[in-house]
């Protein structure tokens, strides 16, 4: 029996919109994931490949600020 999966809001290209919110370059982000799911079909992403998008992700995406505490005033 094959998995199910909730349908999800996608955009014209076919890549899920949670995945391109946020970025700093939605479309380029979307090349890339569409990029990315040809090379693994077909077998060819290598372990290094896989390094580089990791670490491409994680600096495209939109970093929190950390909140300062105020100090109490007597």
């Amino acid at each position: 029996m094959a998995r199910k999966f909730k349908k999800v809001a996608k955009t014209k290209r076919g890549v899920p919109k949670k995945y391109v919110r946020g970025a700093k370059s939605p479309s380029k982000v979307e090349s890339e994931i569409i990029e990315t799911r040809k090379l693994y079909a077909a077998g060819k992403l290598t372990p290094a490949m896989m390094d580089r998008i990791s670490k491409e992700r994680s600096q495209s995406a939109s970093k929190k600020k950390k909140r300062t505490k105020k100090k109490k005033r007597r």
